[in-house]
């Protein structure tokens, strides 16, 4: 039977989320949000995440950064660690200061502020043996090396291909991060990142162009139970044949911006030591 760790993360109400601009494919500003809605699903993703026995911190919404909710881009923790962001689209750039000043304000001690352009946990995912790290869209390939010396641990580059698919964390998730157990759309990827992905991860789940379009590797798994998005149906099934308890959640709001349960999720890795 699968074990559940606990774990804490941080996140950021949508108290000024709204489709304003367009910085993807999914970002339409004549769609408009549902703030009321919006909420919603934000405090059930919140509440569940406690429900199941994690820790979240909440941080402040700012004024005039409506992406800010997608918490997850401001910054990479490893190890209590804190790699923060730099953003590649000037509509978002002042939230890398904010979410650096949170860190300092609840005592981190390690903090960098990047050299490189990196949007935190959208372009990196973390597992016991690797960084992963996406590039093509946003990331800096630079912030991977900057990332490997920060954080001191091995970082695996993969390219991504499709604007759909801008962050590694719309094309990739985490499923148990000490046993490297990853869920993935290959056809988001370049093939030698394909290649790369089948060598280190040869019984990763698959997933199919349907469930990639409605975000279901948008995900967050703590190694027993995986939050994805409702829609994304067609992974419960194997995510249960391999012992996992699938956990839908409605973020259809997010969608509007190309974000989901993950891009709405940091993790806070403490030290190991």
């Amino acid at each position: 039977m699968r074990i559940a760790t606990p774990r804490r993360y941080l996140m950021c109400p949508p108290a000024h989320y709204r489709v304003t601009y367009s910085i993807n494919p999914w970002m339409d500003p004549k769609k408009p949000v549902d703030p009321a809605l919006a909420l919603f699903q934000w405090e059930d993703l919140r509440d569940r995440y406690r429900a199941l026995g994690h820790t979240v911190e909440v941080m402040d919404a700012l004024p005039d950064l409506p992406d800010m909710v997608f918490a997850a881009n401001g910054a990479t923790v490893v190890d209590g660690r804190v790699l923060g962001a730099r953003f590649a689209n000037p509509e978002r750039t002042a939230e890398a200061p904010a979410h650096l000043a949170w860190f300092r304000a609840h005592g981190y001690p390690d903090i960098r502020e990047p050299d490189h352009v990196n949007e935190g946990e959208g372009d990196f995912a973390v597992t016991s043996s690797w960084l992963l790290a996406g590039q093509g869209f946003r990331s800096s390939p630079l912030a991977h090396d900057e990332a490997q010396e920060f954080f001191r641990c091995p970082v695996i580059s993969l390219e991504l291909t499709d604007p759909r698919y801008y962050h590694l964390d719309t094309a990739l998730a985490v499923l148990d991060d000490t046993a490297d157990e990853i869920m993935y759309y290959p056809g988001a990827f370049t093939p030698g990142s394909r290649a790369v992905l089948e060598r280190l991860f040869p019984d990763a789940l698959l997933a199919t162009e349907k469930d990639a379009a409605v975000l279901g590797l948008n995900a967050v798994g703590d190694g027993r139970n995986v939050l994805l998005p409702r829609a994304a149906k067609g992974l419960h099934t194997p995510l249960r044949s391999r012992g996992f308890v699938p956990v839908p959640v409605d973020m259809s709001e997010f969608h509007k911006a190309g974000g989901s349960v993950k891009c709405c999720t940091m993790e806070l890795r403490p030290p190991t030591g």
